[in-house]
């Protein structure tokens, strides 16, 4: 205050404890903190820089976490592709099973079962994603992964289509005919004509068969099942009491048609002029998908095509999974870095801040010590009253 007047040796006392008291303030700042720099005050181009690289740090440990979901993107990709791969293995079970027998009822049963192969494959693809993205799943589905802070590194991982197997750019894989489904027509000349008929077939003939034809049924290996020879006085009743009798057969000629329930051979020998090129017979079953041994190994070829394609998207995935993985681990290093780097900066050394406490409150004590002697001159007036 400027009416106190104060002795030099008490001003002198004074400011030095004012002094330590400011600089005891300042190192318990830095000890509770932590740090040495604690605004730009302290140290503006110390503050601006380490502010600066925590910045980075704190931009990178975001796109670090987006990495994390790129990551399990493509791991459920990968597990899809494992899982459609083990599909195609049992798809190529079936063709096989196809391939060892003759009978196409079994045939038809097996490409009926490779047909529901096909529909789980693509099913399993569609469930094939991971927060919103499926690698699997084709058109908008492709995955964008940043490495740094202003996008300038990044990794672009297209998707692939896997929902619908018969894209050519996919598995290109297409459904197999089933049996009893469609309309075949089988056409009869002056002879012999033999077709393979099995469980559900159904027949039309639109011819009258007359004297000196004979009916003959095998089954597929060649042994004869039942003969039937027409003559003058055999009628449409005649020949369906003897297709009735024949097990597997149900006929009803009365209306022009006969059902088949189990696999034969059907044989029909004429006498040159009860048929013709115009007679028919037709049957609303169709060759399976496996009906031959040629379609069976086409379907084979196709298969092995689409397994090369899953293992060569799975190596393509493979690769994409390891630059991200390979850049996460580089990002964290960084970011460790940085905050080190910022750390530097700012940070104080606790050990060096508590020895100065110590020494700033030995000299507080002596400053006061020192004041209170200097007060105690300036009083030494008193003793001539």
């Amino acid at each position: 205050m400027a009416d106190i007047t104060l002795s030099s040796a008490v001003r002198t006392n004074l400011n030095s404890l004012q002094a330590t008291s400011a600089f005891m303030s300042k190192v318990q700042e830095r000890l509770s903190t932590g740090k040495k720099v604690n605004s730009a005050l302290d140290n503006p181009n110390s503050f601006f820089s380490a502010k600066g690289l925590e910045n980075r740090a704190s931009d990178l440990s975001t796109l670090l976490d987006d990495m994390g979901q790129s990551i399990q993107t493509l791991k459920a990709a990968d597990k899809g592709i494992e899982a459609i791969s083990d599909l195609v293995d049992a798809a190529k079970a079936k063709a096989n099973q196809a391939a060892q027998t003759s009978s196409q009822a079994e045939r038809a049963q097996y490409a009926k079962e490779y047909n529901e192969l096909l529909t789980q494959i693509e099913d399993l693809s569609k469930d094939s994603g991971y927060g919103g993205k499926n690698l699997l799943g084709g058109t908008g589905n492709d995955l964008s992964v940043t490495f740094n802070e202003d996008g300038t590194s990044s990794l672009s991982i297209s998707a692939v289509d896997y929902t619908d197997t018969t894209l050519s750019t996919g598995l290109n894989l297409s459904d197999l005919t089933e049996a009893a489904d469609g309309t075949a027509t089988i056409s009869l000349t002056a002879g012999t004509t033999t077709a393979v008929l099995t469980g559900g077939d159904l027949l039309t003939a639109d011819d009258e068969f007359t004297a000196g034809d004979t009916l003959t049924l095998t089954d597929s290996n060649g042994s004869e099942i039942a003969t039937f020879e027409i003559d003058a006085t055999t009628t449409v009743n005649d020949l369906e009491s003897f297709l009735d009798g024949v097990d597997g057969v149900s006929a009803s000629l009365a209306s022009g048609t006969l059902t088949v329930t189990s696999e034969f051979v059907l044989n029909i020998d004429s006498d040159n002029t009860a048929f013709n090129s115009s007679s028919t017979l037709t049957t609303n079953a169709t060759d399976s998908g496996f009906a031959t041994d040629s379609a069976i190994d086409n379907v084979l070829s196709a298969l092995k095509s689409a397994q090369d394609t899953l293992r060569s998207q799975a190596s393509t995935f493979g690769t994409n999974l390891s630059i991200v993985e390979n850049r996460q681990d580089f990002t964290k290093s960084l970011i460790n870095t940085l905050e080190e780097g910022a750390g530097k900066l700012t940070l104080a050394d606790t050990n060096e801040e508590g020895a100065n406490l110590l020494a700033l409150q030995t000299q507080q004590t002596l400053a006061s010590t020192s004041l209170s002697l200097a007060a105690q001159a300036d009083q030494n007036v008193l003793r001539l009253f």
